[in-house]
């Protein structure tokens, strides 16, 4: 990275959770997500995501950065992300704690919202998965205009297996995609999907070969910088023809809610499976498979 382009960096600022490279050629930003101690959307991953898109937009708007993509990716091995944060959902439903619940339920929508809607600016918000994305790692990955994932990696939802459903945008961003029946199915499932067959699907736009995502974005990119004000123009046609809203997610997020208060003791063991995965980071993509089939087996 030159020296201009860490100065540029600079402005934007430093976060725990995240790691920025700035690539000015190309006007992209690239943030990684690095949560600790769980490669989940931790409060803290949040909250850095929050303030670095509310830094980028700013600097934007004042035209002291040019970004025209931003990249969402992981510098975890073998995990983009593992969703939301388990634990902190079991402590909230065991103690019947409902504004906990819908604190962090918010918070999730706060962030995926604004990627979806590319923070009310001319940007391509680009996903890379490397890995395994699961329950809120899929939808982030979803809120992306586009996702690119490489052969080899591993989406799904797996909350229907303790008897929840994905209530950050995976429905909506899903039904989008594809259609509510589609949608349903994928959601129901309870099981991962290769990103082979999510290509197939139409879930994922661009499959890359193992080991070279990056390469397959720094690629989108340059294709569609040749002709990124048409492109960009059928983006807002798609948005404006299918418009995401902010009130359609926080409601559905308050049926999660509910649905998360109303479950068992047998249903809290069961994510505990799940729980278990996340917390093994060095070996969280063939744990996350492996939980996902313990728990199957024993709804």
């Amino acid at each position: 990275m030159t020296a201009a382009a860490k100065q540029d960096l600079s402005r934007i600022g430093q976060f725990a959770n995240l790691i920025l490279e700035y690539r000015p050629a190309e006007e992209t930003v690239w943030y990684a997500m690095h949560a600790r101690p769980r490669p989940c959307f931790t409060p803290d991953l949040l909250a850095d995501i929050a303030a670095f898109q509310n830094r980028v937009e700013t600097l934007i708007r004042s035209g002291a950065l040019s970004v025209s993509y931003l990249v969402l990716h992981s510098r975890v091995p073998g995990v983009f992300n593992l969703g939301g944060d388990l634990d902190r959902f079991r402590r909230h439903i065991a103690e019947g704690d409902r504004a906990g619940l819908a604190a962090y339920a918010k918070a999730c929508i706060d962030v995926l919202y604004a990627n979806a809607i590319h923070l009310h600016l001319p940007l391509t918000t680009i996903s890379l998965v490397q890995g395994s994305a699961l329950g809120g790692g899929f939808e982030a990955a979803l809120s992306s205009s586009v996702l690119i994932a490489e052969k080899g990696s591993e989406m799904g939802l797996p909350e229907i297996l303790f008897n929840l459903f994905p209530g950050m945008g995976a429905y909506s961003l899903l039904s989008r995609k594809l259609d509510a029946r589609r949608a349903e199915a994928l959601i129901t499932a309870g099981r991962l999907y290769s990103a082979e067959e999510l290509f197939e699907m139409g879930v994922v736009d661009v499959l890359a070969e193992p080991g070279e995502g990056e390469q397959a974005v720094a690629e989108y990119i340059r294709l569609h910088r040749r002709a990124a004000n048409g492109r960009r123009a059928v983006e807002r046609v798609r948005e404006y023809l299918n418009p995401l809203t902010y009130e359609e997610l926080i409601d559905i997020a308050e049926i999660w809610v509910d649905a998360a208060l109303n479950l068992t003791s047998r249903d809290l063991r069961l994510m505990g499976k799940l729980v278990a995965a996340q917390n093994r980071l060095g070996e969280a993509a063939p744990a996350a498979k492996q939980t996902m089939e313990v728990v199957s087996s024993r709804r």
